[in-house]
């Protein structure tokens, strides 16, 4: 390539690369593919520079190199096993599970008031879905031990959500 051709081509990355950064990511939505787009694109208009005719074009030719760079990089087979509608990902918000989140630390929180016994008992009937019979076997003990250990254990935990719930509120 000519000196005068390769500076040409300095020149309109300079003046461009931004604007086409910007339509890629326009049509893609997402700021790492739109700049592997234009990568791919402008090295290949570096090698197409010379052929160029129509200058008053360059700008339209590399904006549809641009476009063409973005929709052959959603076909490449890297892309469709991590493949992610991004559109869906800007239109719809992502479920706010933070309240789940808290009532899980406040549930283990009280949890970790219960004895031991009463918090196994608990953990193997509820958390594992054992029946009282599986309980007082992996336990080793009665199934009526069992049974008034959850009733008890219940009542604790229900003792302790309701402290930290008051708690919670006057703090709040």
């Amino acid at each position: 390539m000519r000196e005068e051709d390769r500076q040409a081509f300095r020149e309109f990355v300079a003046a461009r690369s931004a604007h086409l950064r910007r339509v890629a990511y326009l049509v893609c939505g997402d700021w790492h593919m739109a700049e592997d787009a234009v990568s791919t694109a402008l090295a290949k208009l570096y090698v197409a520079w010379h052929r160029i005719r129509d200058v008053g074009r360059v700008d339209a030719y590399a904006r549809t190199m641009v476009i063409r760079a973005v929709m052959d990089e959603h076909r490449r087979p890297w892309r469709r096993e991590h493949a992610r509608d991004n559109q869906d990902a800007i239109d719809h918000e992502a479920p706010d599970h933070a309240d789940a989140v808290d009532d899980k630390v406040v549930l283990r929180r009280a949890l970790g008031q219960l004895p031991k016994g009463r918090r196994a008992v608990l953990v193997l009937r509820f958390y594992e879905g054992l029946s009282v019979e599986e309980t007082a076997e992996a336990l080793g003990l009665s199934t009526g031990t069992v049974k008034s250990q959850t009733a008890r254990a219940l009542a604790s935990l229900r003792q302790h959500l309701d402290a930290d719930t008051v708690s919670e509120r006057r703090s709040s």
